[in-house]
């Protein structure tokens, strides 16, 4: 199966970029799943929820800072797929883990992104609601351009 490409959204005042790289330098319980770094969990959206059961291991990531930066900032990749969140005490949704792999050279604003026809039909734009989406291959390679990368 070929790469998957995704975004995900996290308001940064609450688990942003930082923090994930400060649970992934920290290294703990990498071999636990649902105690491991960077699980991407809390997502109770039915529609996020199947984008998350969707990913497997080593899809690329864009890490978005909602509400606070509103900005693509850095890029991740799928560490663990899904398994039973436990945060959801009524066990229906799913989480997943997600490492960094670097901050994106220069970050790129929700404003560039709907201002480039490119991205149009992003579901970034389309469904900006949703907090785990997909990401056409061509809108991953056009966000890194306008990165600078």
């Amino acid at each position: 199966m070929a790469k998957q490409y995704w975004l995900i959204k996290s308001e940064p005042n609450k688990y942003g970029w930082d923090e994930l790289i400060a649970e992934w330098e920290a290294g703990d319980n990498k071999d636990n799943p649902g105690q491991s770094p960077g699980m991407w969990d809390g997502v109770r959206n039915y529609a996020a929820a199947k984008h998350l059961r969707t990913m497997k291991l080593g899809d690329a990531i864009f890490f978005y800072h909602s509400n606070i930066g509103v900005e693509v900032i850095g890029i991740a990749e799928v560490a663990g797929e899904h398994y039973i969140d436990p945060t959801d005490p009524k066990g229906i949704f799913v989480a997943v883990n997600v490492k960094p792999v670097r901050k994106l050279a220069q970050t790129v604003t929700l404003k560039a992104i709907k201002a480039n026809p490119k991205l149009a039909k992003m579901e970034l734009i389309r469904q900006g609601r949703l907090s785990v989406a997909p990401v056409r291959e061509a809108e991953w390679e056009e966000i890194l351009a306008m990165a600078g990368e």
